[in-house]
């Protein structure tokens, strides 16, 4: 009687290994699936800055004097508004022009040009999915220039698509309001500037001396 209980217990072991062992070697595998981490890759301490530093070429390649030499000292661009009847939030026609700010990183703002009065808020964001490590951020000086190249390029697409906030939602308006003042003495500068080159230029008058007509 026992030796009959022993067969038919080996009998039903060797049934049950060959539906058991697959199984058993497929959760195996996936456990060593699961804890196989993949080889680090060596971190370069240069390659933000390497990235940044290109993405600033470009964005000098693409934008005119006067806006890369308002990034290069001010840290935005602004962007005039090509809407001819201006934006809705504007309140029609026959209003002040308006422009936007671009920061990096940062919602683009949209303002009258003559009072500095906030518009709204556009949020957008550019991922960088080429990149194998760290952030998905692109650098700096690219996000600039792929907002610039949205405004410029599409301006009604880019207002449409974006998400729209009043201001203050995301950026302080105290803050821009002081970035819009920095704006304000930052051309003022540029023009006395470019006025002192145009007097000093060969051939023109100097301060309060009249020009030489007689010819």
């Amino acid at each position: 009687m026992l030796l009959a209980l022993v067969a038919t217990a080996l009998v039903a072991v060797a049934l049950l290994s060959e539906e058991l062992l697959p199984r058993l070697e497929e959760l195996w595998s996936r456990h060593r699936a699961r804890r196989r981490v993949a080889p680090p890759m060596p971190y370069d301490p240069g390659r933000e800055r390497r990235a940044e530093q290109r993405a600033r070429t470009l964005l000098r390649s693409c934008v005119n004097e006067e806006e890369w030499a308002m990034y290069r000292d001010l840290g935005f661009i602004r962007v005039w508004g090509a809407q001819a009847d201006g934006p809705a939030e504007a309140g029609g026609t026959g209003g002040a022009p308006y422009a936007y700010l671009i920061h990096p990183h940062r919602a683009i703002v949209a303002y009258m040009a003559q009072t500095h009065r906030l518009l709204n808020e556009y949020c957008v964001a550019f991922p960088d999915d080429t990149r194998p490590y760290g952030s998905a951020r692109l650098p700096d000086s690219d996000d600039v220039l792929a907002k610039w190249m949205a405004l410029t390029g599409d301006e009604k697409r880019l207002i449409c698509t974006a998400n729209m906030h009043l201001p203050g939602r995301q950026l302080d308006p105290a803050k821009v309001k002081r970035d819009l003042w920095r704006l304000s003495q930052w051309e003022r500068a540029r023009l006395r500037a470019a006025a002192r080159r145009a007097g000093s230029a060969p051939g023109s008058s100097e301060p309060g001396e009249p020009l030489d007509t007689a010819g």
